[in-house]
């Protein structure tokens, strides 16, 4: 039985219409990524099945008691009082139950009828263990597990909500909606606030829930590992496909084949009957067979192609290159009040580096940018620039440096007032702005358009340091792959802030880890900064477990911690040389292929031998037989290399 079931759904803003009769159903386990470009309406949706839209027509039915729970990719508001009774309070049920239970020892105190007392004290013990249900459940205990998780101190438990800034009030409102373990999760971008550790956990988290799921992210990892389906929103409608992201990507370039080859054989059978038509309809003793093919052209349903969506294409252009040093710091302090984030910060910065900057939220990862793109003065120390360095910032919070009156084409025309207007339309319809988009204004825009002006202007003025602070937040999942790929090309140096693994993954050479005031730096890539620490939890544990038996105080020595990256690295080297013989195996499958379907498209761009149908129906056969093959073998090869490049090989 299906847990929502939509049927007819249609929805319009002016002239713009994001449902056109979309039905769909969620079942009690289904795992749905919910994907589609930016604008196409997934978070619209989710507030329809939460019920805070309503849509023109159409009706939504849910399986009876059903209960369904949704994140917001911008939190509005949280219950007021201490951390942990605000996370229990998200809870339905809670007062009801509780008024009963006073509602009924009232009745039992008042009562002298033996009869109604026995019938009430059965009632009162149901009650109880009702209760007692509940606080296992969803009591304080399992709300301060979750808080724990999501990486709340316990000296939080007992602060106001209001005394948290933004991103920890997400995560308080994450933890209630994982606390009322609701039978339809709907989450959007719920990784947007969440530092690394914390999303380990909220990653394993989820996992190990068998409630249905309705996600959105522009994180293709995280979606590939928690989903089970796909809901796309394409322009031809809702669609829904089995598998993760991956066989979703696989089966919709499939179809497309598919659509194609069937497009190529109406083409062909509607030139057979027009050239019939024309050839014998005026001959009378052709005139009825004429009339036959003219009845069947007529029927001839045409193929429509998927009509695919502008998507962001871009590449960095080539910058002047910088001194060997990029960046200096020294002596950093800074603090807000009491809270001191960094006291005593020495680092320092080489060109072509790509520095991706970890650390607990509230480490001041944020902060550190500030201060050397100058958004932020330190209380003490120097940030001193390179020869030749230019520096572009991009900020986690575009709002803070657009401004909200000027046009998309005023903001950027402001930045390189001697550059022709034709240039910059050039460079914002690289970002699907062109036309009369150019004249909205910036205050108008959706958080995705504003992310994409930002990083539009990083454009008009090449930087050979780029600065990016949360550069995938606000991006949908084709827009943040694009950017991956142009900073892969990018020749400049690179420090940025993200919770986006795959982005870290593809891009990070050197980790920066903030903690103690500090940063400490880390050569390699994120998985070689993830061996790391495991190697030093492992010596932690261990020594933790030798003092316990009295064998060593202390912390675990060198020698230990370098014995468990070691084998660490030993067990990713045994994983990497089975991965790279696939990748040359895949390789030279890809090129055999493609090899045979170049030759194949040579015939059957041949309309003499289209004309064959007998010749031309085993080929057309094998050419969409291999196109399948081909594309399940790029998208192994991707998920492959990936995994290779994840290993740090």
């Amino acid at each position: 039985m299906s847990l929502v079931i939509v049927q007819g759904l249609e929805l319009s803003y002016g002239s713009k219409t994001l449902f056109d009769e979309s039905s769909f159903t969620i079942g009690p386990t289904d795992r749905i990524g919910l994907v589609g470009a930016n604008g196409t309406g997934k978070s619209t949706l989710l507030k329809i099945l939460v019920g805070q839209v309503t849509p023109d027509n159409g009706t939504l039915t849910f399986r009876r008691k059903s209960r369904v729970g949704y994140l917001p990719q911008d939190l509005q508001a949280l219950p007021e009082g201490s951390l942990v009774d605000a996370v229990m309070s998200t809870v339905p049920g809670r007062d009801g139950l509780d008024e009963r239970l006073i509602a009924v020892e009232q009745q039992l105190n008042a009562t002298t009828n033996v009869d109604e007392q026995m019938e009430l004290a059965a009632e009162l013990a149901e009650l109880h263990e009702e209760r007692d249900h509940f606080d296992e459940h969803f009591g304080k205990h399992r709300a301060e597990q979750i808080l724990l998780g999501l990486g709340f101190k316990v000296s939080d438990f007992g602060r106001a909500t209001t005394e948290f800034s933004g991103g920890w009030r997400m995560r308080a409102a994450l933890a209630g909606l994982l606390l009322q373990d609701p039978d339809l999760l709907l989450l959007d971008e719920p990784t947007n606030h969440l530092d690394l550790p914390t999303l380990a956990w909220f990653d394993a988290f989820l996992k190990r829930s068998r409630k249905a799921m309705v996600l959105i992210s522009h994180d293709r990892a995280f979606l590939n590992r928690q989903i089970n389906k796909v809901t796309s929103l394409e322009t031809e409608g809702v669609r829904t496909w089995a598998g993760n992201y991956e066989d979703y990507r696989r089966q919709r370039a499939e179809e497309y084949e598919r659509l194609l080859v069937q497009a190529d054989k109406v083409a062909n059978r509607r030139k057979e009957l027009e050239t019939f038509i024309n050839r014998f309809r005026a001959k009378a003793s052709k005139a009825s067979q004429a009339q036959s093919k003219m009845k069947q052209l007529a029927k001839l349903e045409s193929v429509q192609l998927h009509e695919d969506r502008a998507v962001v294409s871009f590449a960095f252009p080539v910058v002047a290159q910088s001194g060997r040093e990029v960046v200096k710091f020294s002596g950093i302090r800074k603090a807000f009040g009491d809270n001191v984030i960094y006291d005593g910060l020495d680092a320092q910065v080489l060109r072509g580096q790509r520095i991706a900057i970890v650390g607990l939220n509230g480490a001041g990862k944020t902060t550190l940018l500030k201060i050397l793109a100058g958004e932020l003065e330190a209380d003490a120390g120097t940030v001193q620039l390179g020869h030749n360095v230019v520096l572009g910032y991009y900020a986690q919070h575009h709002a803070d440096t657009l401004d909200k009156h000027h046009t998309i084409l005023e903001e950027m025309m402001e930045l390189v007032p001697d550059k022709p207007q034709g240039f910059v339309r050039s460079v914002l319809g690289s970002f699907l702005f062109s036309g009369d988009d150019v004249e909205k204004k910036i205050g108008v825009l959706s958080g995705g358009e504003r992310a994409r002006v930002a990083l539009a202007k990083l454009l008009l003025k090449p930087a050979n340091l780029l600065v990016m602070d949360e550069p995938t937040n606000h991006l949908d999942l084709d827009s943040s792959e694009a950017l991956i790929e142009a900073l892969e090309d990018y020749t400049g140096t690179l420090m940025f802030v993200s919770h986006n693994r795959s982005f870290l993954d593809a891009l990070a050479t050197h980790v920066w880890d903030v903690r103690d005031k500090k940063v400490v730096p880390y050569p390699g890539n994120l998985a070689d900064y993830l061996v790391h620490l495991d190697g030093e939890a492992a010596a932690r544990a261990r020594g933790e477990e030798a003092e316990v038996k009295g064998e060593v105080k202390g912390q675990p020595t060198e020698k230990d911690r370098k014995r468990v990256e070691a084998e660490a690295r030993q067990a990713r080297s045994q994983r990497a040389g089975p991965l790279k013989k696939e990748i040359a195996k895949l390789e030279g499958r890809i090129a055999e292929l493609e090899a045979a379907q170049k030759e194949r498209e040579g015939q059957l761009v041949d309309p003499a031998f289209m004309s064959d149908y007998a010749k031309s129906r085993p080929v057309l056969d094998a050419h969409q037989k291999a196109a399948a093959e081909l594309e399940a073998a790029m998208a192994r090869w991707e998920a492959a290399s990936s995994e290779l490049a994840s290993l740090g090989a």
